[in-house]
């Protein structure tokens, strides 16, 4: 069957757009998984693809994390990822937080 090119394109935007929103969710909640040594979650995370639904789930209620720790968290990744430094006063934040 052949499809128009205009929907051809909009499904490609829209693949896009799921990946934009799953991918980082999932890294997200399989590192906390890591970090808090819960294998049974680390193993279900990376292996079960549901749009982020048991990612976010994960992240809220498994490790009881709101959304400022979650934003501050994100941040703190874009920040290491494009080779930015810290103040000492942020790492003493952070690290006031209980975040290791």
């Amino acid at each position: 069957m052949y499809l128009p090119f205009n929907i051809n394109i909009l499904a490609n935007i829209f693949l896009v757009i799921i990946a934009l929103w799953t991918i980082p969710w999932k890294i997200y909640a399989v590192w906390l998984a890591v970090k808090h040594n819960q294998k049974k979650w680390f193993v279900m995370l990376l292996i079960l693809n549901t749009f982020s639904i048991l990612e976010i789930y994960y992240v809220l209620k498994i490790a009881n994390r709101n959304w400022a720790e979650i934003e501050q968290d994100f941040r703190n990744a874009w920040r290491d990822t494009m080779g930015e430094k810290k103040t000492q006063a942020q790492i003493e934040d952070h690290h006031d937080h209980g975040h290791h």
